[in-house]
């Protein structure tokens, strides 16, 4: 399933995020990582030095998401200061008013 706006597919289908317990806010392109890295944390009693593989692709797909999004924002934002900057071309306002008696 491709998700619009973004280059990567989900691999991990609803169901299996159900359930695997995967909270909503982390239903996203890299929650076919955060399964595996769940459990692992659930079976090494969440201790901080184990399942270090898993939790460094984890972020690091996360990283990646981050920087699309980002550059997709920063696409958008110099299109609009473009039609921005087209517009104002097109009809100059002048610095000082003219005034009914000028």
């Amino acid at each position: 399933m491709k998700v619009e706006g973004s280059s990567k597919k989900m691999i991990a289908t609803q169901a299996e995020m159900v359930e695997n317990k995967v909270h909503i806010p982390y239903r996203d392109q890299c929650a076919h990582l955060l399964i595996p890295l769940n459990k692992c944390r659930q079976a090494e009693f969440y201790l901080p030095w184990k399942c270090e593989i898993e939790r460094h692709s984890y972020e690091k797909c996360e990283y990646k998401l981050v920087m699309e999004r980002m550059l997709q924002m920063q696409k958008i934002l110099e299109e609009e200061a473009k039609l921005k900057q087209a517009g104002k071309q097109g009809v100059s306002v002048p610095l000082i008013p003219k005034t009914a008696n000028a």
